[in-house]
């Protein structure tokens, strides 16, 4: 069984914080054996991440969090940006094309860009996989019934810890039985449904810091400023 670790962002992501070797570092001190870095609709970090991994004694899995017309979709194993703003169904598609896998992260939380506030529960059934643990929750209900959902429709399940600063990597883990340690054999693992799910919450202070230097980060982004933040989280 692999520890993998599918939902993080880095400093290319509008609200992220860390570069990638900061990543890659708390990832192999916390003993995970592959990382996906998935920014907001930039895919260049997470290449050069999994680029890098190796030197971590990492399997770097390339991805993006790919903004839809009706909600997030994690874009996993895929090489090239996926547009934004193309529609669900059509997003997955995109993303199969280029032999990539989707993944739809905290599917019940609207207020974070959910799919189930625009889409049907049919048309959620159509991804590969649902992330059925986020770390960065504050009740845990939404996750609950994203594993019930996960359970009923008989999907597979992963975890991601979310994070968009360094210390939060490894906060979950997909435990993928993967036939061998590539970024290949973990997708089709994925796919398969060969996964066991571990995950912890996010401290709330962290949780709170976390969303609080996102909005900053966001709001200068959008202006073309630096926000000049000190390295705590």
């Amino acid at each position: 069984m692999l520890a993998v670790e599918l939902h993080t962002h880095s400093e290319t992501s509008y609200d992220g914080r860390d570069a990638v070797e900061l990543l890659l570092e708390q990832a192999q001190a916390v003993g995970l054996d592959a990382l996906a870095v998935t920014d907001h609709d930039e895919i260049s970090a997470s290449l050069d991440a999994a680029e890098l991994a190796p030197e971590y004694d990492l399997i770097g899995i390339p991805g993006m969090e790919v903004s839809t017309a009706d909600g997030h979709v994690l874009a996993l194993g895929v090489d090239e940006l996926v547009p934004s703003g193309m529609a669900f169904g059509e997003t997955l598609d995109y993303i199969r094309e280029r032999g990539g896998l989707a993944v739809v992260p905290h599917p019940y939380q609207e207020s974070r860009s959910g799919v189930l506030a625009k889409i049907s529960s049919e048309e959620l059934t159509a991804a590969d996989a649902v992330e059925v643990y986020n770390s960065r929750l504050v009740t845990g209900y939404s996750n609950r019934q994203a594993r019930r959902f996960a359970r009923t429709h008989d999907m597979p399940m992963t975890a991601g810890s979310d994070a968009h600063i360094c210390e939060m990597v490894g906060q979950s883990v997909t435990w993928v039985d993967a036939d061998e340690p590539t970024v290949s054999g973990i997708l089709d693992a994925i796919r398969e449904g060969r996964t066991d799910i571990e995950g912890k919450r996010t401290p709330w202070l962290v949780s709170l810091r976390q969303a609080a230097g996102g909005v900053r980060r966001r709001i200068a982004h959008r202006l073309g400023l630096d926000t000049d933040e000190p390295a705590g989280p």
